[in-house]
């Protein structure tokens, strides 16, 4: 049966557990739009990206009218 030889000492076990937090996202709000978005993408409500516009947007069809 494997035991180890030596109690882990508090500093090695921080060390160990010190990639195992949490981390915040980071959001930032849209200047154009206003909505809360991920940074360096693009904003889906409006389709502008560093207050540029670079996609349109897209007609979503639901599945009542498609029939």
């Amino acid at each position: 049966m494997a035991v180890p030889k030596r109690k882990t000492s508090p500093s090695r076990r921080g060390q160990r557990r010190s990639h195992d937090a949490l981390q915040r996202i980071n959001v930032v709000f849209d200047e154009t739009s206003g909505e809360a978005k991920l940074p360096h993408h693009i904003s889906l409500k409006d389709g502008y990206y560093n207050k540029r516009k670079v996609l349109d947007k897209v007609k979503t069809t639901s599945t009542n009218e498609a029939a």
